[in-house]
């Protein structure tokens, strides 16, 4: 099929709402993993550099996982759009079959499921391990011996460390909070106007040379001393890095390949059989649905001029969220229980596939007219009473 004039111009319209929603939505979840992570990067004083690393890691991860929504909402959105302003009306009444008109949104949906099936299939595996990797590194990364200003820093367990300046080699510090809690509940603030850290490669341990400080110690029982000094030597640890697992000790990080190799090959495969199939067939599964997104989206957008747009919307999301958490839970009790994948994973991608179908070939004849219609003009009905109901009253 070689695109026209109106394709091209469907085609314009549907990614821009799309590409709008997937942004939006992936950063709002990257913003939100990042905060969780924020407490394992402060740790360490090269958090800006995992963190970046974190952000590049992740973004595979939530790209796939919010490209059938985005789909779908662009979908809607533009139908919607064009329903209300009669542009459909014209098209059709052109000659040009309900068929025609949703090819090039059938043909996006395809493109789409060939980059999914190169995301999750290669790219995401590898970056899920990439992540896990950083994390670990963060995780192990600890104070290395540097400081930087106005960092706090864990520096070993029950130990805090901060310096209002450090020169560019983070050695030579002005300014300096230490505090540590001791096993038995003591309790010791430092306080120093300069320090020098001294620490040789190699060393599991680094040494800073204190002056002009104060120290406050705090005992169990209340008591507190005071003692000024003008030269203090406090020894502090250094994180030792801990080897990282290899790739593929979880299903997440295998490619598709090599999720089917292990999951139908003969050989007993190290993981359990059914949780390397219920990957393999759930990750299909979001990539193979989407061309078939736009079988569903279509009509519902078209109902949506006399059953209103959102009682549509919501029916469509309702179901697509429906489709993503059964697959979740038919992954998880396959992983859980040993029940086959193929049941688990495969009916409820079929029932979804079914219905996008169905309500494709109830709409051919009458556009907007589906299985669902009467269900979006109730929900909207319903909407319009809770709002009178519940609405300022008329004086």
């Amino acid at each position: 099929m070689i695109p026209n004039t109106i394709d091209r111009y469907l085609l314009r319209r549907t990614l821009t709402p799309m590409s709008a929603v997937l942004v939006s939505t992936m950063v709002m979840f990257l913003m939100e993993r990042l905060m969780r992570s924020f407490q394992v990067l402060s740790q360490t004083t090269e958090g800006f550099r995992f963190l970046m690393e974190l952000l590049v890691n992740l973004v595979p991860h939530y790209v796939g996982l919010t490209l059938p929504g985005g789909f779908f909402i662009g979908l809607f959105v533009v139908v919607n759009g064009l329903n209300k302003s009669s542009e459909i009306d014209a098209i059709l009444a052109s000659g040009i079959s309900l068929d025609r008109f949703a090819a090039p949104f059938v043909a996006l949906g395809a493109a789409l499921m060939v980059f999914s099936i190169v995301l999750f299939g290669f790219i995401q595996p590898y970056s899920r391990y990439a992540y896990h990797a950083v994390l670990h590194a963060v995780a192990n990364a600890g104070w290395n011996g540097d400081v930087r200003p106005k960092a706090l820093l864990s520096a070993g367990k029950d130990i805090l460390l901060t310096a209002d300046t450090a020169d560019a080699s983070g050695r030579h510090l002005q300014r300096i909070f230490i505090r540590e809690l001791g096993p038995d509940g003591r309790e010791d603030v430092l306080t120093a106007a300069t320090a020098e850290v001294l620490k040789a490669p190699g060393e599991t341990k680094a040494t800073l040379v204190l002056r002009d400080g104060r120290q406050v110690s705090t005992t169990p029982l209340g008591e507190v001393y005071v003692a000024d000094f003008t030269r203090f030597r406090f020894d502090l640890p250094v994180a030792q890095a801990k080897s990282l697992r290899i790739r593929g000790d979880n299903v997440s990080e295998l490619t598709l390949l090599e999720l089917a190799k292990q999951g139908f090959g003969k050989a007993t495969p190290a993981l359990p059989r059914q949780a390397l199939l219920a990957e393999l067939f759930t990750r299909s599964s979001r990539a193979l649905i989407l061309p078939l997104l736009p079988l569903m989206a279509v009509p519902f957008a078209l109902s949506a001029k006399r059953a209103g747009a959102g009682s549509a919307m919501v029916i469509g999301g309702v179901l697509l969220f429906l489709f993503e958490t059964s697959l979740v839970m038919g992954q998880a009790l396959s992983t859980a229980t040993g029940f086959p994948a193929l049941l688990t994973v495969g009916v409820p991608a079929g029932l979804f596939a079914t219905a996008c179908l169905a309500v494709w070939m109830s709409s051919r004849n009458r556009p907007g007219e589906n299985p669902v219609n009467w269900l979006a003009q109730t929900v909207a009905e319903h909407f319009a009473r809770l709002a009178k109901k519940h609405g300022p009253q008329a004086a």
